[in-house]
C-alpha cells in the first residue's frame, strides 16, 4: 500500500490531505441544507470544520479511509474520498462534494478519476463503489463521467427526516476499460 501527499488531476487541480487552513472550504460546503444533512455531525462553526478535518486525518492514519481536498488556484473546492476500504477483498467507497462555486465545472468527476486511479494502483483496490440519491441526477452525471457503472438499485436505502430515498449504485473496477484515462 502507497499513500500519497499530492495528486494531480486534470484541468490544473491537485488533491491533497485536508489541513486545518482549509476549514472555512469546510463552512461553505456544508452550509447549504442538501449537504448539511449527509453528516453525522453538524458543521456549521469553525471547531465544528476542524474535527471534520481532524476525523479525514484520523481515518488516514488508521488507513480505513483517504479523503482529499481538491485545490483549485490553492483553494479547496471539493472532496473526495475513499472510505470504508477493505484489504481483504480489494474494495472501498467513494464519495464526493464540491462547494457551489465549483459545482458543475468538472472539479468532481476530475477528483473522483484521480482518486480511483490512486486507488487501483496506490492502494491496490480492485472494485470501488459509490452510490447517489436517484433524484439526484447531477451526482448520477459524475458517477458516470468518473467512469463508474450503474449496477442497480437500492430502495429506500437512506433517510433524511421523515423521507426515505432510494439509491443508484455504481460501480467500477481496476480492470475496466476507462482505467487508462
Amino acid at each position: 500500500m502507497r499513500t500519497a501527499d499530492e495528486l494531480p488531476a486534470p484541468g490544473r487541480l491537485l488533491l491533497r490531505p485536508w489541513q486545518p487552513d482549509d476549514a472555512p472550504a469546510v463552512l461553505r460546503a456544508f452550509a447549504p441544507e442538501e449537504m448539511a444533512r449527509q453528516t453525522a455531525r453538524p458543521v456549521t462553526t469553525t471547531a465544528e470544520a476542524l474535527e471534520w478535518i481532524a476525523a479525514r486525518e484520523g481515518e488516514r492514519a488508521a488507513g480505513s479511509g483517504y479523503a482529499w481536498a481538491v485545490v483549485r488556484e490553492g483553494v479547496a473546492v471539493g472532496s473526495v474520498a475513499v472510505a470504508a476500504v477493505n484489504h481483504v477483498h480489494g474494495t472501498g467507497w467513494v464519495s464526493y462534494w464540491t462547494t457551489g462555486t465549483a459545482r458543475g465545472t468538472g472539479v468532481a468527476a476530475a477528483g473522483v478519476r484521480a482518486l480511483a486511479r490512486w486507488a487501483f494502483g496506490g492502494l491496490g483496490l480492485h472494485r470501488l463503489e459509490l452510490g447517489h440519491r436517484t433524484n439526484n441526477p447531477a451526482s448520477c452525471a459524475v458517477a458516470v463521467r468518473a467512469g463508474f457503472a450503474a449496477e442497480g438499485i437500492e430502495r429506500e436505502k437512506l433517510r433524511y427526516g421523515d423521507a426515505r430515498y432510494d439509491v443508484e449504485r455504481h460501480a467500477r473496477l481496476a480492470t475496466d476499460d476507462v482505467n487508462g484515462g
